[in-house]
């Protein structure tokens, strides 16, 4: 399958990188210092959405601020050794301009250029959850990408591996590639499904971008 696009948009965790191992133990430790049981724990959407949700999700109002600041404490410490590339991702970035892709995540700026640092990424944009209101499934993350690389929501290809990220990009108006790196396949909903970046190719254009995807 050729797609045409004027940007590349990527989640960064379970999409360009994996962190996945360092984000259950650092989430499994801190709800244990806050006393969170692990029925709780386990009832609540981990991947993809903004800290401050997840925690809004299983404690009180006054003691968000102080949770917050425990995870990402415990977060960023963690990212030594932590952060390793996903298949495909060096392969695909390499060659592609500044201004054609962007990540999308619902880390803090802190954690997110820890964590690209980490495995040697520089993306131009960098949209994070201190940029916006309302994180992943609302739209607010994939459309402010597109507005700071000034093109067409429309135009843009989001790559994602979780639900609420999918979600997001589609309430966008933007094509959609998911990933099955974190759930399973039933349970995306995109217009392609791969296992990972490795069944993608881009090669830039003049206007653009012109994607394979091997689905």
């Amino acid at each position: 399958m050729r797609i045409s696009a004027d940007a590349l948009l990527f989640d960064n965790d379970g999409t360009l990188v994996s962190s996945m191992e360092s984000v259950v133990r650092c989430w499994t430790r801190w709800a244990g210092e806050y006393g969170v049981s692990e029925e709780e724990f386990a009832a609540v959407e981990l991947h993809g959405r903004p800290a401050n949700d997840i925690i809004g999700d299983l404690l009180p109002a006054e003691r968000i601020a102080g949770a917050r600041a425990r995870i990402d404490a415990l977060e960023l410490a963690d990212v030594p050794g932590g952060v390793k590339l996903l298949p495909g991702t060096a392969e695909l970035l390499t060659g592609l301009p500044a201004a054609r892709w962007a990540v999308v995540t619902s880390a803090n700026a802190t954690l997110a250029a820890a964590r690209l640092t980490e495995v040697g990424l520089r993306p131009g944009t960098l949209i994070t959850a201190d940029d916006i209101t309302r994180g992943k499934p609302d739209p607010e993350p994939f459309l402010l990408a597109a507005e700071r690389l000034g093109v067409d929501p429309a135009r843009c290809v989001a790559f994602e591996d979780a639900p609420a990220g999918l979600a997001s990009a589609r309430a966008a108006g933007m094509r959609t590639v998911a990933l099955t790196t974190t759930v399973p396949r039933a349970e995306l909903i995109a217009d392609w499904v791969v296992e990972d970046l490795s069944a993608v190719s881009a090669q830039a254009t003049d206007g653009g971008v012109e994607l394979t995807v091997r689905a």
